[in-house]
């Protein structure tokens, strides 16, 4: 399975995910955006960066590119993100059907790739152990206020 369908897997379980939770979804027109989806939480727009993570058999972890890969003909271009690029990155493992939810700080603070580590051989949780499925942040969002349900405010 090549990268290109990898990628359109993982985002279109990012997609399954948050309709599932009931936020609308929105998708740019191309890839030339540094983000591949926009979700719509309760009127506020959250730019949203998706990776697929694939195993690396030697140290036995899933891996994710935390880069910009941009292609032409003749040449693939790699370039770090920026903190204004998208607002969340989703790191998809397909194997398992699993996002890591990382904000976009903490994603490009890493080096060039972020080890997802599935397994429970180490006695330290890793760093990235936090944003396991941790759907919760985008809803901790400052641009996202949760409507208190039943009251009425004028």
């Amino acid at each position: 399975m090549d990268t290109k369908l990898r990628g359109d897997i993982a985002e279109q379980a990012a997609i399954l995910y948050a309709l599932k939770r009931g936020w609308g979804v929105l998708r740019p027109v191309g890839d030339r955006l540094p983000y591949d989806l926009v979700f719509d939480i309760q009127n506020n727009l959250v730019r949203i960066q998706v990776k697929s993570a694939w195993f690396d058999a030697p140290s036995g972890n899933y891996v994710v590119d935390n880069r910009w890969t941009k292609t032409n003909r003749r040449r693939m271009l790699r370039e770090a993100y920026s903190a204004t690029d998208f607002d969340f990155a989703l790191a998809y493992i397909e194997a398992i059907d699993l996002f890591y939810v990382f904000p976009i700080e903490v994603f490009i603070d890493y080096g060039s790739e972020i080890h997802l580590v599935e397994t429970e051989k180490r006695q330290r949780k890793p760093r990235s152990m936090e944003y396991r499925d941790a759907w919760t942040l985008i809803m901790k969002n400052p641009e996202i206020q949760i409507e208190n349900q039943g009251s009425t405010s004028f």
